[in-house]
């Protein structure tokens, strides 16, 4: 150890020195860096990324060597033997590149460590293959504890290096990894020329053909920009990363019709305005806004007309926001607008009455002006409410008494609203009577292959023939159910029945079933799971739960233990309606979902919308990148179907293939021997389908 570091006190140049240590450390990280990229990549772009952190990391084990040789300053005359010199640059990439190739092929295990001891070898090889190219006038004589020590070192540090950043953990680790290659380097080099020892010997004289100490700094200058190179292409790509990860968090919190932001952007605003005021302090107003007569617009003029008026009034009501002000589409023709900016409590009227005058302006369309009104609910908090849930809650319950009284009316929330509450609860207590009565049935929609159109399996839906209401929507009943824990019966009886139903089929399809937010709190779901598939003799690969995002995202711990209890069943997960909700990074990261079911709400405007289809595309790249399937619902017209089979969604559902029918009208499909059906053999479909919300349980 002595002896090595006397060796760097006294026979090397500290400018030179410090020169090699920088070099060393940043292109130790640089290589690190571009090396991650090879653990986030597949094909050809992963075979990139290595080749370009190969090149970047034996080069900066070359320069690191053949600076640290230029501060060497022995007191005789010295070059460099040409072909040596570049074998030694040409060994330092080969080697590395094939140690990272081990590396990144080889699964967790040695392997790893295999790669990275692969890349120290190529660091010795480096090395002595540079001094057997080192021409001095003296005789070198080797020391084989140090040239053993140097090797070994070098080995060593390399495997921990590798170990280190190969395998996925805290940011520390990647740290550590940095500091083990640069030790690999720099104990190697140094632990080597501690072995070798010069004596002087006139006899010896250089050839006038070997490469002097200026033009080696040329040849290292010329290594350097191959190392700012694979610099700028990580800067660039990193640029991109972000730049696209911003425009898909901007695409994920906006409204791609209107441009908006959305219920997920309006939710963080709202709370973040919330967690901003002061305990008891008012001022903040939540305005609900519904659209009149917009059903007339789409019936008679179009969905195009339809969208024209959406974005129009978007638009309007835009324009007229003062400070503190903000306003979101919620889906559909409901906006919620806020205010911060109340100095009175009627300040919150006058803010609704400005915007009910923005939206009741004509808007031109194709040589027609198209006139719709609103409904307007307001909420104060806190002296309505002081969570975002209820003041949206309390507000919509305002939209519908001013909807009552007439279009533009504005009315602001009151306890008495709460009545509604009220027949909410009748029709709870019906649908438990619902179930005793058989007025609830199972209902089939399709789910077929894009490029095939074969039958894969249905979706299963929930429909109520109630005895005095009629059919009751699912979207009317479903909430009320998950809100008065009525939806673990209810559910229960929806998995079993579709279970023992298509137990019995002889074509052995797919069913997915809905899970509400509900059903998930629930720590005993999975054994509920398994007990009804034990009863009813489904095989477990046969079912398919789906779960919405707002069902996982209040306790995300219990609800990924939940779900992977479920998968060890053998089960599959699904993400259903994604984009509508949180639709996080984090979320597709953190949970193990076998499939992203996306909302109709995007695909119905991909052949028109820019956004909606830049959402689509993004989430099946994404998907692809994680190894998930993507489902299309709502895929209602050919134009859907040339899109995604384009954009490579291998999945769909929707209108172009069948409406949701009984069971009794899907008999030919899963009792006939053959499991491939294509669906225009299958179901006749109106030209112009009439557009349902379905809920299931």
């Amino acid at each position: 150890m002595l002896k090595v570091l006397s060796c760097i006190a006294t026979d090397h140049s500290y400018g030179l020195l410090a020169l090699a240590a920088l070099v060393c450390l940043l292109g130790s990280i640089l290589t690190v860096r571009l090396y991650a990229r090879v653990q986030r990549s597949t094909g050809m772009q992963k075979l990139n990324w290595l080749f370009t952190s190969g090149v970047v990391g034996g080069s900066t084990i070359w320069m690191t060597h053949f600076i640290a040789m230029l501060s060497f300053d022995p007191p005789l005359a010295h070059a460099y033997e040409p072909t040596l010199t570049m074998a030694s640059l040409a060994a330092a990439i080969g080697v590395t590149i094939l140690g990272f190739l081990i590396t990144a092929a080889g699964k967790p295990g040695l392997l790893i460590e295999l790669g990275g001891g692969v890349v120290g070898a190529g660091i010795a090889i480096m090395h002595y293959t540079g001094m057997a190219g080192y021409q001095i006038a003296g005789r070198m004589e080797w020391d084989s504890s140090y040239y053993a020590a140097s090797v070994f070192l070098g080995i060593g540090f390399g495997a921990v290096a590798t170990g280190l950043i190969a395998r996925r953990g805290a940011r520390w680790r990647q740290y550590l990894g940095i500091l083990a290659l640069v030790l690999a380097i720099t104990t190697m080099h140094f632990t080597g020329m501690s072995a070798v020892t010069i004596i002087p010997d006139q006899l010896i004289i250089t050839s006038n053909d070997m490469i002097p100490d200026s033009l080696l700094t040329v040849v290292v200058a010329i290594i350097g920009m191959m190392l700012a190179l694979g610099a700028s292409t990580y800067a660039i790509d990193l640029q991109s990363t972000r730049g696209a990860a911003e425009r898909f968090r901007h695409l994920s919190l906006h409204d791609p019709l209107t441009g908006l932001p959305n219920r997920t952007a309006l939710g963080e605003h709202l709370q973040g305005v919330i967690d901003r005021q002061k305990a008891g302090t008012a001022g903040i107003a939540v305005l609900s806004f519904d659209l009149d007569r917009f059903k007339d617009v789409n019936d008679v003029h179009g969905h195009a007309a339809g969208d024209a008026v959406l974005q129009g009034v978007a638009e309007r009501m835009s324009k007229v926001l003062g400070e503190g002000e903000f306003i979101a589409r919620m889906g559909g023709d409901e906006f919620v607008a806020l205010s911060t900016n109340l100095a009175r409590y009627d300040d919150a009227t006058a803010f609704a009455s400005r915007l009910v005058e923005a939206i009741i302006q004509p808007v031109e369309w194709e040589g027609k002006k198209l006139l719709v009104g609103t409904s307007v609910g307001i909420s104060h908090y806190p002296a309505d409410a002081r969570t975002p849930q209820a003041l949206l809650a309390q507000a919509d319950l305002a939209m519908y008494r001013a909807k009552a009284a007439g279009s533009n009316a504005v009315r602001s929330y009151e306890p008495a609203m709460d009545d509604a509450a009220r027949d909410r609860s009748a029709l709870a207590m019906d649908m438990r009577q619902g179930i005793e009565r058989n007025e609830f049935e199972l209902y089939y929609q399709y789910q077929n292959n894009s490029q095939t159109r074969e039958v894969i399996g249905f979706e299963v839906l929930l429909r109520w023939h109630h005895p005095v209401r009629g059919m009751v929507p699912p979207a009317e009943f479903i909430p009320i159910a998950d809100r008065n824990g009525f939806i673990h019966e209810l559910g229960d009886w929806v998995l079993r029945t579709a279970c023992q139903q298509a137990a019995c089929w002889t074509n052995p399809l797919k069913i997915a079933v809905n899970v509400a937010p509900g059903q998930l709190t629930n720590v005993n779901l999975a054994a509920r799971v398994h007990e009804i598939l034990l009863e009813t003799g489904l095989q477990p690969s046969r079912l398919e739960l789906e779960i919405t995002e707002s069902g996982i995202i209040a306790d995300q711990q219990n609800a990924v233990r939940i779900i992977r209890q479920l998968k060890q069943l053998g089960v599959k997960i699904a993400m259903d309606d994604y984009g509508t909700g949180y639709s996080s990074l984090t979320t597709l990261q953190n949970f193990p979902f076998d499939k992203i079911k996306i909302d109709r709400a995007f695909i119905d405007g991909v052949t028109t919308n820019r956004q909606s289809a830049a959402i689509v595309r993004s989430t099946i790249i994404l998907a692809d990148s994680l190894g998930i399937p993507v489902l299309a619902e709502g895929v209602e017209r050919e134009e859907h179907m040339d899109f995604l089979l384009n954009e490579g969604c291998r999945q769909v559902q929707g209108y172009l293939f069948g409406r949701p029918m009984p069971l009794s009208e899907i008999d030919h499909v899963v009792n006939r021997p053959c499991a491939a059906l294509i669906c225009a053999e299958a179901v006749s479909i109106d030209a112009e389908p009439v557009k349902l919300r379905s809920a299931v349980a």
